[in-house]
């Protein structure tokens, strides 16, 4: 496999890190149909750990087997296919090297009361993604939570031991908890800082949600303002993201959220392609529509971020 000049370019930007975390980063970078270019497609299945199996699985219900997500990931020529421990084990062996799997090292549920703490739990290791060929962790904190610093303390520990034997980590950096009301969670000021904590904890990959123009500090309010910050558009919001992820350094992927009409899935990803992001992380959107409506939608989204459509 040779490395694009764009790859390269992107590789250049992780100037601190072990040839083993790059070698895998080029491995998500230059798989599928988007493989090369710089932008990248990963399938993400945790719903079922994080909604419950109805809720993620019934509308399709070929979507209750492991084997079918790595089908539709290979199939539709995405770039990585991420997972809990149980759902990557259940077809590890069979698709062996066929394609970059992300193990998802912490998960929470729905069962937990709505007292608790915005929290995950750790559910898989770093020597776990290494026996199943892992290319990288997954790892979700809750900026804006109770919880928040411990989280920011687990993935110090597990990124630093991934890193040492070459596993790439990406973190999926969803603000939520105590202290943001629910507009708050997807405001433009939020999601910009949740890249910014990703990025500083040294995530490779930087999952965070599309944003609104809603600006929830009041002391950023002031800044924005200010300085007159573009954030009137979806691409302008994107653009800000890259900012504060070290002004594009890091690989940012914008997820898909719940499903919806497959024109604000494009019109999501051509925001992205024109923010200058790296691409998407959609789940739901597309295992819950039927396999060859899903293969469609996924290779128009191929066709948007190489600029066709």
């Amino acid at each position: 496999m040779k490395a694009t000049r764009a790859v390269q370019k992107i590789l250049a930007n992780y100037e601190g890190e072990t040839p083993g975390v790059k070698a895998n980063l080029c491995r998500i970078l230059m798989q599928g149909k988007l493989g090369g270019t710089g932008k990248v497609i990963i399938l993400p299945v945790d719903q079922g750990f994080e909604h419950g199996p109805a809720r993620s699985f019934a509308a399709n219900p070929d979507a209750y087997d492991p084997h079918y997500h790595y089908r539709l990931a290979l199939d539709a020529g995405l770039n990585a296919y991420a997972a809990p421990l149980g759902m990557i084990e259940a077809g590890a062996d069979s698709f062996a090297g066929q394609i970059p799997t992300i193990l998802k090292a912490n998960s929470a549920n729905s069962l937990m009361s709505g007292t608790a703490g915005k929290d995950q739990a750790i559910t898989a290791s770093v020597d776990d993604a290494l026996r199943l060929g892992c290319s990288a962790i997954g790892f979700t904190i809750y900026p804006g939570s109770d919880c928040a610093l411990g989280m920011f303390e687990e993935i110090s520990a597990m990124r630093e031991e991934a890193a040492a034997k070459g596993v790439a980590t990406v973190i999926w950096s969803y603000p939520r908890g105590e202290s943001l009301s629910k507009e708050g969670e997807t405001a433009i000021d939020i999601a910009a800082y949740a890249a910014q904590i990703a990025a500083l904890l040294g995530a490779h990959v930087i999952k965070i949600k599309l944003s609104t123009d809603h600006l929830e500090l009041g002391e950023a309010k002031k800044v924005y303002e200010a300085q007159q910050i573009d954030i009137a558009s979806q691409a302008a919001r994107v653009r800000h993201c890259m900012q504060a992820a070290f002004n594009g350094r890091r690989i940012v992927v914008f997820s898909g959220g719940a499903r919806k009409g497959a024109d604000s899935v494009y019109d999501d990803a051509r925001a992205i392609r024109d923010g200058g992001g790296n691409g998407s992380i959609i789940g739901r959107n597309s295992f819950q529509r039927p396999r060859e409506e899903a293969l469609e939608m996924l290779g128009k989204l191929v066709d948007i971020y190489k600029g066709r459509a």
